[in-house]
């Protein structure tokens, strides 16, 4: 089980269907995983837990058997409520191997309990167990999971078949006599041959169990973070999973998937020296994915703001258009901000490029801008478009996504006023377009800031101790990058959930 506890991370992201890849895999890849070596180590911490799970929630069946005594004739013996009583872990070490995690745990000190019933049978073959006794084992076992990373139905699978048990001592007590005599000479050596076959068997299943149970909850919720409403990235595995001797990488489609929108992607700008071994995770993404997902929010009328009443007024005394304000007063004579009203929107999906100044995006905007006015019935109502283009730096700090505006451009497009005002068309548009620059662009940003940190945090980001992220913008791509500290709270809250 130690095996998933390597995966937790790098089983962020998959899907659904036959397993089948491209002769070039890396040309269908939109985002990749790539989780280091001092990753797998924090996780390994957590070892014991795991551990401590699969022997708990293991089944032991029922042990019978015959033996023939000389003076005796046939015994007859039966182990029944083989349960694990007490269980410490000493050592847990992980490694990565060409194409293998190697999980080494040392001296696993275990102690089952049960009841053994035994008995003679006659000549006549007629059996009469006569006696019950609880016995109590105690066992010093080694550990090594050689786990493989797979694919089936295009998710990451866990496969732990490769397990050893080695056994250093399995010392069989019988109702709590240290030296029980001949019986204990009658059943320790056989029956410690059977229990450890059985003990191997169950064990070594249970850990297969648990590590793709955790692979599948990781990756569901991982499916689950990337969407929201109708909108969804096709995170299926686009290879085979990579692992190195300091690594592991997935490769994932990162295609849209939004209602009966078609998506394709055959392009991809991914090369593994793209990514570095000096964090514990890093996460690559192909501008395409932020492309598809922009034409997604454009589908679902998601790209529309409405600023209404103060905040409006805040921006139109905004202090770095104190020397416009006169014009201004010219334009807006008599104007009552209570009931005025501005929508903006996106006429065309946004086109998004990434450079390494940046996030550069690029989109026509609309603004309806409704101001009542005290001396007309009819409030004064201007409609414009201009051709916006933004770059924005970002950060996650402290929990928050961070926005910054780097550099904006605005190019008008068209004006039209209901009313005539105290100024040329080209003064009223240089006017909106100041405005645009100092206190529109950076309402809007303040407002996304917010939204997308409140639903990454609704998918539980914020229960992660990311620490040292840094968000990295190169041409066609950019690059997630951080170290953690794994929450124990939500391996236990797992565990208690689903064993």
């Amino acid at each position: 089980m130690a095996s998933t506890l390597v995966v937790f991370l790098a089983a962020l992201l998959s899907s659904s269907s036959a397993c089948t890849f491209e002769p070039s895999s890396f040309n269908s890849t939109g985002i990749v995983c790539r989780f280091t070596k001092p990753g797998a180590l924090v996780l390994n911490q957590q070892t014991a837990q795991v551990i401590q799970a699969a022997f708990r929630h293991a089944t032991y069946p029922n042990i019978t058997g015959e033996k023939s005594m000389e003076f005796l004739g046939k015994v007859a013996y039966g182990l029944t409520n083989i349960h694990i009583d007490d269980l410490s872990i000493e050592n847990s070490d992980v490694d990565f191997k060409e194409g293998t995690i190697v999980i080494d745990i040392q001296n696993v000190s275990a102690s089952f309990k049960g009841t053994l019933s035994y008995g003679f049978v006659g000549a006549a073959w007629w059996l009469k167990l006569i006696h019950f006794i609880d016995f109590e084992i105690e066992s010093s076992i080694d550990l090594q999971i050689n786990t493989k990373l797979t694919c089936g139905k295009q998710r990451l699978a866990v496969d732990t078949s490769d397990c050893y048990l080695t056994f250093h001592t399995l010392i069989l007590h019988l109702q709590g006599d240290k030296d029980p005599g001949w019986l204990k000479q009658l059943f320790t050596n056989f029956i410690s041959f059977t229990l450890k076959l059985v003990l191997k068997s169950q064990v070594c299943k249970e850990i297969n169990f648990v590590a793709q149970l955790l692979a599948d909850f990781v990756q569901d919720t991982s499916a689950n973070f990337l969407q929201d409403g109708d909108i969804g990235v096709n995170i299926s595995l686009a290879a085979l999973p990579l692992i190195e001797a300091n690594f592991i990488e997935t490769h994932h489609k990162g295609l849209l998937l939004y209602k009966n929108y078609s998506d394709s992607f055959h392009d991809s700008e991914y090369t593994p020296s793209l990514l570095p071994e000096s964090k514990m995770l890093f996460f690559w993404f192909s501008e395409h994915v932020l492309s598809s997902l922009t034409v997604a929010a454009f589908l679902d009328e998601r790209l529309e703001l409405t600023i209404a009443g103060g905040k409006l007024k805040e921006m139109f005394e905004h202090e770095e258009l104190e020397s416009h304000q006169e014009i201004m007063r010219e334009i807006f004579h008599g104007i009552s901000y209570d009931d005025s009203l501005a929508k903006v929107w996106s006429l065309a999906p946004p086109e998004i490029t990434l450079q390494p100044k940046g996030f550069v995006v690029k989109s026509p905007v609309a603004v309806h801008l409704s101001v009542s006015s005290r001396e007309e019935e009819s409030p004064l109502v201007i409609y414009f478009e201009k051709e916006v283009t933004v770059t924005i730096q970002a950060s996650y700090e402290q929990k928050r996504l961070v926005l910054h505006l780097s550099e904006a451009r605005i190019e008008p497009r068209m004006i039209k006023c209901s009313m005539d005002v105290a100024v040329n068309d080209e003064t009223l548009s240089h006017i909106l377009e100041k405005i645009i620059t100092v206190a529109g662009i950076p309402e809007v940003i303040s407002r996304i800031e917010p939204t997308i940190t409140s639903l990454m945090n609704s998918k539980g980001l914020d229960l992660f101790d990311l620490r040292e992220t840094e968000i990295i913008t190169q041409n066609g791509y950019f690059i997630l990058q951080m170290d953690f500290d794994f929450p124990h709270h939500l391996l236990i809250d797992f565990l208690k959930k689903n064993l």
